[in-house]
């Protein structure tokens, strides 16, 4: 079965190329999730007044990687305890939240979130909300690094590669 689920994670740039790299992931798009304008640009949601995070639509195929799985990995590329901020990005827009479309997912968010706090053993900075509104962000940033391989990302290489491993099988290597 495909479903969906938005991850914010920062920059989306990074986020969008990350979790390109899961086995199961069959499409992403860098956008803006859960703000008030109808229809923003980047100009707009980077006054950060508009309420918009920079969002990836992440669709993946259940039978080949689960919500958990994807989950845990958003947990491993973000700062969950820093609030409107992941690397050297700053603002509302680049706060942190999963944002969902079916209730049926808020079980296992709420599950992987507790088990996350019980590991930092801080309060955790994301938010966990249905998504209200999402508007796909410009050509120019839809698998940005793709188009620009040396431009900026806030998400190590290592966990890139990690991604790609994360749910690979034995027989997929050969």
């Amino acid at each position: 079965m495909i479903k969906e689920i938005y991850l914010a994670g920062g920059c989306f740039w990074g986020t969008e190329h990350y979790f390109k790299q899961v086995r199961g992931v069959i499409s992403t798009s860098a956008g803006y999730a859960n703000g008030t304008t109808p229809n923003p640009t980047y100009e707009e949601v980077y006054t950060d007044r508009t309420g918009y995070a920079e969002t990836v639509k992440i669709c993946y195929d259940t039978e080949v990687v689960e919500l958990r799985l994807l989950l845990e990995l958003f947990f491993r590329s973000i700062d969950p305890t820093s609030l409107n901020r992941q690397g050297g990005d700053i603002g509302t827009r680049y706060r942190t939240g999963i944002y969902y479309t079916s209730k049926d997912d808020l079980h296992t968010i709420e599950e992987v979130y507790r088990d996350i706090e019980r590991i930092v053993d801080e309060e955790l900075m994301v938010e966990v909300e249905p998504l209200s509104s999402f508007y796909t962000a410009e050509e120019y940033h839809q698998d940005y690094l793709d188009k620009n391989p040396m431009g900026y990302c806030h998400i190590p290489f290592e966990l890139m590669i990690m991604a790609r491993e994360a749910n690979r099988r034995v027989n997929d290597a050969e």
